[in-house]
């Protein structure tokens, strides 16, 4: 098994080496691609140095199996005949073709299933905060159809990379030595405040992580369900939480709910009011499964659903995600 990372430079790209290593990816050989900035440089993975390739449209690619391009969506769509001329699978965790009707959009604790068709050599990693969430739906899907969703995201610092993060440790910094607060990553300072903005807006007032939730979400569910979203970045450094109510098809009661979250796959309940239990992101950065809490009846509506989950972005809404999209091709020999 012959596996490439492309990007592996940036915040992404480490976490792939991270969860490899983790994991014990059954792989024989790693090849470390990047930009002319990247090349040369030199990461460490399992004992052994591996230096950083720079990403070219030539041969390098033959005899790859999978490889994991985590370099934006300009990069995944440029390389992506070089990427998968020779047979590579190729899992993108950009935005480059999560909607194309011949690349499937997967996330293996729904629609695993889907990675086996795949006419472009192409799988598309959804967006982490979609991903989060259609973990947490799955499990009430399994109860009873879900009608309607509406969510409103908290969104880390790290979702915008690592020198977001960066920026926020320097923002608090200045603030408390009186000095000047540089802003660069966002809109406007994210330390002490929260910003009800993550990506462009569109003509519609919604922004295109606000969409991406509505278009992924159908895809991936394979599903009618109707996705309202507003997302918000707010000052922690990793992880993301979201806020999530649903209408669904018949009234489901919260223990009935709580067991389908405990038993659900990829999921771990936290969820004891009186212990004051209930997923944050500041415990469980760097955690694989989506956490979910705050389970209650919807006060509005007979057939609603209200809870609250966190998973680290990064991890399951990144790298962990495209991890186990391959693990699950190499258990059904399909590669």
């Amino acid at each position: 098994m012959k596996v490439a990372i492309v990007g592996v430079s940036g915040a992404v790209g480490q976490e792939f080496l991270r969860v490899l290593d983790e994991r014990d990816f059954p792989l024989d050989e790693l090849v470390l691609f990047g930009s002319k900035r990247s090349a040369g440089s030199k990461y460490t993975f399992r004992g052994k140095e591996i230096e950083v390739k720079l990403l070219q449209h030539n041969d390098d690619f033959k005899g790859v199996d999978i490889a994991f391009t985590s370099a934006g969506a300009g990069t995944s769509k440029e390389f992506e005949k070089t990427i998968t001329q020779y047979g590579a699978v190729m899992i993108d965790n950009s935005s480059a073709f999560r909607m194309d009707d011949d690349v499937p959009l997967v996330v293996p604790e729904v629609n695993a299933e889907d990675a086996k068709k795949r006419p472009r050599g192409v799988i598309a990693n959804p967006n982490c905060t979609t991903i989060q969430m259609v973990v947490a739906l799955k499990a009430i899907e399994n109860l009873s159809h879900i009608k309607r969703v509406h969510v409103s995201t908290y969104q880390a610092a790290s979702g915008a990379g690592a020198a977001a993060m960066d920026e926020l440790y320097e923002q608090y910094r200045q603030i408390l030595a009186g000095e000047e607060v540089t802003v660069d990553k966002f809109a406007y300072q994210l330390a002490f405040n929260l910003i009800p903005q993550v990506d462009v807006f569109t003509e519609n007032g919604y922004t295109k992580e606000e969409m991406k939730m509505y278009n992924e979400t159908r895809k991936i569910m394979h599903s009618d369900v109707e996705v309202s979203a507003t997302c918000v970045r707010v000052p922690a450094l990793r992880a993301h939480s979201e806020s999530i109510w649903v209408e669904i098809e018949r009234p489901v009661s919260v223990e009935e709910a709580r067991q389908a979250f405990a038993n659900g796959t990829g999921l771990v309940l936290q969820d004891d009011p009186e212990k004051k239990e209930y997923p944050m992101p500041l415990f469980l950065s760097g955690k694989d499964p989506v956490y979910v809490g705050r389970i209650r009846k919807d006060l509005a509506n007979e057939n609603g659903l209200t809870f609250w989950t966190v998973s680290d972005q990064i991890k399951k809404g990144a790298a962990l995600n495209a991890v186990q999209i391959a693990e699950y091709l190499i258990a059904e020999k399909d590669m």
